[in-house]
């Protein structure tokens, strides 16, 4: 862990973001009988204060689902996918209905944001979503952000708002993820259990000796376990999370040592590798020889055709690729620079020789490093 001054210096970077995520998740909004009034305006009210600062704040928020069952008279969380759409189609009006009218209270306006994994895995929806993020933003207004549940499907969908938050902040250029749950922290094990303590600080989620396998609130979709995804994600993009309960947001944007902090792991990179890194879909893979690996993780060097032994899928260049080691290790994402179908006819073969046989076209790296993310975790 680091020390208590660098922790305090990361909670009052927070208090002092310019652009703050929050996510809220469904069971930290709803009762028994659908959206609770006083969760909402409590939330609400802490998010109005930190816009009345100046402070830019983009809310992802879970609850359309929860929100509609009611009203279709639904006991319990549907477990098909066209009853979840149901629902969410009902409650995604009424949620966005109620945020509406409370920010109408103090003046400032809301816009409805619905994403699918396509608008931030291909990179002209992506960039289409951030048009769309940076001129509400401009013009004053808070975008509330949800998963489109109506059009998603099991095979394309994120499951949970709390990786859509980590890429949102990504996307949005955020200072700072709230990551609001149930709990007022994370916990070695279960709060229930006897046995759990309390986390204050993690410096590396990838560290942590944590039990994540209990789930919390019938309601929600996600768990202990997505919200440390998250967390990874963002810190690993230079963006400080703080993990903490509903009730504690307001204490959360002011930087008070409440909740888990989890302190960045990397530096803030550009959008476009955040995007490769995270949010996009890789198209084929490339396997490497040893020495092409070690270039790639020791040296950080470009990934040259002499390096490459076998050529997996159907890709064009300037698309997203795995780089794997020999054993199917996915060890980098890169965007490739030629097309799948070109590249037998190079790979094991030298950059000079190509282009001493073939013309100067062919001087290029298959993927440049500075179009190239690392993504092997540290060894255990």
């Amino acid at each position: 862990m680091s020390d208590q001054a660098g922790a305090r210096s990361q909670r009052t970077q927070i208090s002092g973001a310019q652009r703050v995520v929050v996510k809220v998740g469904s069971s930290s909004l709803t009762n028994g009988e659908g959206l609770d009034a006083t969760r909402l305006e409590q939330l609400v009210e802490a998010l109005v204060v930190a816009r009345q600062r100046g402070q830019d704040v983009v809310l992802v928020s879970s609850g359309a689902v929860a929100a509609g069952m009611p009203a279709l008279r639904m006991r319990f969380r549907p477990r098909d996918l066209a009853s979840q759409q149901a629902a969410a189609s009902v409650g995604q009006g009424l949620l966005i209905e109620r945020y509406g009218a409370l920010f109408a209270r103090h003046g400032f306006a809301v816009g409805q944001v619905l994403l699918t994994v396509d608008d931030v895995t291909r990179q002209a929806n992506y960039r289409n979503a951030l048009r769309t993020f940076t001129r509400l933003l401009e013009l004053g207004a808070v975008p509330i952000v949800n998963e489109n549940d109506t059009v998603a499907t099991h095979e394309i969908r994120f499951g949970d708002n709390d990786r859509l938050a980590a890429l949102v902040a990504h996307l949005v250029g955020a200072d700072a993820l709230i990551l609001l749950s149930d709990v007022d922290a994370l916990y070695t094990a279960h709060p229930s259990d006897p046995s759990a303590l309390r986390i204050d600080e993690v410096e590396d989620v990838d560290d942590l000796e944590v039990d994540t396998s209990r789930r919390g609130a019938s309601v929600g979709t996600g768990g202990m376990t997505t919200k440390l995804e998250a967390a990874r994600i963002a810190a690993a993009g230079g963006i400080p999370v703080v993990l903490a309960g509903a009730h504690d947001l307001a204490a959360a944007l002011n930087g008070e040592p409440i909740g888990t902090l989890f302190l960045p792991t990397g530096k803030k990179r550009s959008r476009r590798l955040m995007w490769l890194a995270y949010a996009s879909q890789a198209k084929g893979d490339l396997v490497l020889d040893a020495g092409a690996v070690r270039a790639v993780l020791e040296r950080k060097a470009s990934l040259l055709p002499a390096g490459i032994i076998a050529v997996h899928g159907d890709f064009h260049a300037g698309e997203p690729v795995r780089l794997t080691d020999e054993h199917g290790a996915v060890i980098a994402r890169g965007i490739v620079n030629y097309d799948a179908e070109d590249l037998p006819h190079v790979i094991g073969r030298s950059t000079h020789e190509l282009v001493a046989e073939r013309g100067p076209e062919f001087d290029r790296e298959v993927v440049h490093r500075d179009a190239l993310v690392i993504k092997l975790r540290k060894r255990r």
